[in-house]
């Protein structure tokens, strides 16, 4: 099954990821990608689409999407360097999978981000993702 990365969210000051499920009367209803637990987070609670978000490169900014896609061409079914790496071996990784990102405004712990999101789909979701037709085509259905 594709993942979704509009119903993808990260809430900040949480761990991991979590699956939209449904509005509720003071902000969102989510399922975490982990543990399977579900939990109610405040509008206010800083919660982020991973659709919405981009990664500054030299030539402007590629969605996370494509950034996926280029880290599992490199990295095969392998795990992408965990938060806990060395910052040297996560600019390395990134300079093969993304050589021409903005060493300016991509940092070490964006980096980190990004390789704990991509284990996170990689182990609990799926690295192939919905398209907007596919996902304008569930919503019809």
């Amino acid at each position: 099954m594709k993942t979704d990365l509009a119903k993808t969210l990260s809430i900040r000051g949480q761990h991991g990821l979590f699956n939209y499920i449904a509005q509720s009367r003071t902000g969102a209803i989510v399922e975490a990608f982990e543990d399977k637990k579900r939990y109610n987070f405040s509008a206010n609670a800083g919660i982020t689409t991973l659709e919405d978000i981009s990664i500054y490169t030299a030539e402007g900014e590629v969605k996370l999407k494509e950034v996926f896609a280029k880290m599992h061409e490199v990295l095969g079914e392998k795990d992408a360097p965990g938060a806990k790496a060395d910052p040297k071996e996560l600019k390395a990784f990134f300079e093969k999978a993304l050589p021409n990102y903005d060493q300016d405004r991509f940092y070490v712990s964006h980096m980190k981000k990004v390789t704990e999101w991509y284990n996170a789909l990689k182990n609990y979701a799926s690295l192939e993702f919905l398209t907007d037709e596919e996902r304008e085509a569930q919503q019809n259905a």
